[in-house]
């Protein structure tokens, strides 16, 4: 859902309140920042190295509105949220089931890489498609290889300002305030996507796993820096060029070398406003690549892959294993970051 689909129905529903709340908010200070230029300025102050900023994250901290409306905007929430009066009129299905499909297949790959208690052994369709899951060795310039269907099936939206998203309750103890604040009635598509939400945020970390569920560009960037550090870098694949065909690998690069390393990977979730579902992932190494059209030897994307090179934990029904034939600890296993998802590594410039 857009953040002005977003906030238009959420300032047509506060129409007859917001006169009467916006006095108690007189004199407050604004932010003098637009979205885009605090977080320009956040970045910089958070991370160290003299690297670009990311396009695509900047381009998400967009906002329909001002940046005074939106100093007003997060004081108004309070107010409204204290006088039980704020409910947003969603449309009663967002997502269909093919999205929320798609957003379970990335959580069961992370509950399944560690944790057989919360893994699914059943496979989809869309879990056995080629190439989902393949070995470091092909990611040499020259090979053909398929490719899946790397698509980011959930609508577009924006992060939130950190301000508003403090104030928005997010915990299965207030799931009753969240339904009335997204008009979610029992057994709706809407409290299915709350409930899912909270239940993969809310979910214990897994063995040696440090998560986090971030609603904003600011959370996101605190989060990677404590993991990894000042020195980093936010890497994307760039489009879902190449998905459901066989690709040829160009040029390719691996991070840091021939060392192992530790990354954050943020997955969105389906809800509401922009969601990511964000964890450490140790013992990995991640490379990007050229991907061109093997008929043609045209560029059609630059790729992110993720190979996790220590598997001796992990569950041994894995799709993965069954789809390469081995075992958990025997072989690593990589894949590609899918369109709009995330992943933050140490800068290597």
């Amino acid at each position: 859902m857009s953040s002005l689909l977003f906030f238009f129905l959420l300032f047509s529903s506060l129409n007859v309140t917001y006169v009467a709340a916006a006095r108690e908010l007189t004199g407050a200070k604004e932010n003098p920042f637009t979205p885009k230029a605090h977080l320009t300025r956040y970045w910089n102050m958070k991370i160290s190295n003299n690297l670009p900023e990311s396009h695509f994250l900047h381009s998400k901290a967009s906002s329909p509105l001002k940046a005074a409306d939106i100093a007003n905007f997060s004081k108004l929430t309070t107010v409204l949220n204290n006088s039980k009066l704020l409910t947003l009129p969603l449309p009663p299905v967002l997502f269909n089931e093919y999205e929320f499909e798609y957003s379970e297949i990335e959580l069961n790959f992370i509950n399944c890489s560690s944790n057989r208690v919360n893994c699914s052994s059943n496979s989809s369709e869309s879990e056995m498609e080629a190439g989902r899951f393949f070995r470091e060795s092909n990611l040499k310039k020259g090979t053909v290889m398929p490719m899946p269907d790397i698509t980011n099936k959930i609508p577009e939206s924006t992060f939130l300002p950190r301000t508003t998203v403090n104030e928005i309750p997010f915990s299965s103890s207030k799931l009753s305030e969240m339904k009335k604040l997204f008009n979610a009635s029992d057994n709706s598509a809407m409290e299915r996507i709350i409930k899912e939400a909270l239940r993969d945020c809310e979910r214990k970390p897994n063995r040696g796993e440090t998560k986090q569920c971030v609603a904003s560009a600011e959370d996101m960037i605190d989060f990677a820096t404590s993991v990894l550090g000042r020195d980093v870098a936010l890497r994307k694949t760039e489009n879902n060029k190449g998905s459901k065909q066989d690709i040829l690998i160009g040029s390719v690069k691996r991070i840091n070398g021939d060392k192992v390393t530790k990354a954050v990977s943020c997955h969105q979730k389906v809800y509401p406003y922009l969601l990511y579902y964000c964890h450490s992932v140790p013992d990995v190494a991640v490379y990007e690549a050229d991907i061109l059209d093997p008929k043609t030897n045209k560029k059609i994307n630059h790729g992110v892959a993720i190979c996790h090179l220590d598997t001796s934990s992990w569950f041994a029904g894995h799709q993965a294993f069954r789809t390469l034939g081995s075992g958990p600890g025997q072989i690593e296993v990589c894949h590609w970051i899918f369109e709009k998802d995330l992943i933050w590594t140490d800068g290597d410039k």
